[in-house]
């Protein structure tokens, strides 16, 4: 029986090898693509069928969520009505090992017409396709990694990669943060993090667990039973926060005094208790709660008002997806 382990290490190595030829094609002629790119006011629309049009999806998807608009477009799907998504303010990249991809190469004396520029990933630089676009870029490779030489494997890494090194390159010219990447991914981890704040996720209103520092504990006792949140505020006269008990504190004072039923919240509270603002992200309320070891934190409307408009809890955060 053949060693799948040595035949997989055999593939990767070849496709590494075909990556490397990629190198010494890295010169001012990709520079120049990169800045066709860059001047584009519209969208890059790229073009691909087969392999080089699941590669291409994907390199258009990497454009998008980098900050290059970016638009996959199918040659079946142009050929019937789709071509009209591309305006004269794109710029187009074809896709195509051969560069003689028939679907290919009968869209694009209509491209012509729109006057929209052609880059093409090819990997026969005196094609059809190659010929009739104004930057070549050589994606060939010797051989594919496949035994037979006829499964796309290394051309197809090769296509993949120089998507990459263009997406990126863009990235940096347009000086792409990751907050900017962030808001491409608002349901991702990286998007949740750098953009849900605690007024996103904090309970509001009737939903804050507070009583008056005069109320009698079995006020409070109840009132922490009821918001569920091991965790009342306790505020003054004026709404003002000054302390809070926890659930921790109740057992404490259950031991401490002979009937705590009696006794009002201001002798088994904490005070000055650790707030937040509304505006922070969710992420940081979390470093907070984990550097002091607690579970909660009361939000303030500012930092000049001590009145408590909302309350997060751990849970909160971690049930939004965040965390370390």
């Amino acid at each position: 029986m053949k060693n799948s382990i040595n035949i997989a290490k055999k593939v990767i190595n070849n496709e590494i090898d075909a990556l490397k030829k990629l190198l010494p094609r890295l010169d001012n002629n990709f520079e120049k693509i990169v800045h066709a790119i860059l001047n584009c006011s519209g969208k890059v629309i790229v073009i691909g069928v087969g392999k080089s049009g699941h590669v291409g999806r994907k390199i258009s998807s990497t454009f998008s969520s980098t900050g290059t608009p970016s638009y996959f477009l199918h040659p079946s799907e142009a050929m019937h009505g789709d071509l009209g998504v591309i305006t004269s303010t794109d710029i187009i990249i074809l896709i195509s090992n051969s560069g003689q991809s028939s679907e290919i190469i009968n869209l694009i004396p209509t491209i012509k017409k729109l006057g929209v520029k052609i880059i093409s990933l090819v990997g026969n630089t005196n094609s059809t396709i190659a010929k009739q676009s104004n930057y070549i870029f050589d994606i060939s490779v010797e051989k594919e990694a496949c035994p037979l030489n006829l499964s796309p494997t290394s051309s197809t890494t090769a296509t993949l990669v120089v998507g990459d090194a263009l997406a990126i390159s863009l990235l940096e010219h347009r000086n792409f943060k990751k907050e900017d990447f962030a808001l491409r991914h608002p349901g991702g981890i990286l998007g949740k993090k750098l953009l849900l704040t605690v007024n996103d996720l904090m309970h509001k209103g009737g939903s804050i667990p507070l009583v008056n520092i005069n109320t009698s504990t079995k006020n409070l006792v109840m009132e922490m039973t009821g918001k569920k949140l091991g965790v009342v505020g306790i505020t003054d006269n004026k709404n003002n926060l000054i302390g809070i008990v926890t659930d921790g504190d109740l057992r404490r004072g259950i031991e401490k005094f002979s009937n705590i039923f009696i006794e009002t919240p201001r002798k088994i509270m904490a005070r000055d208790p650790i707030t937040i603002k509304g505006n922070i992200l969710a992420v940081d309320a979390l470093n907070v709660m984990e550097k002091h070891n607690i579970t909660s934190l009361f939000v303030l409307k500012n930092e000049k008002s001590k009145i408590p408009v909302g309350i997060i809890h751990i849970h909160d955060i971690l049930k939004a997806g965040i965390d370390q």
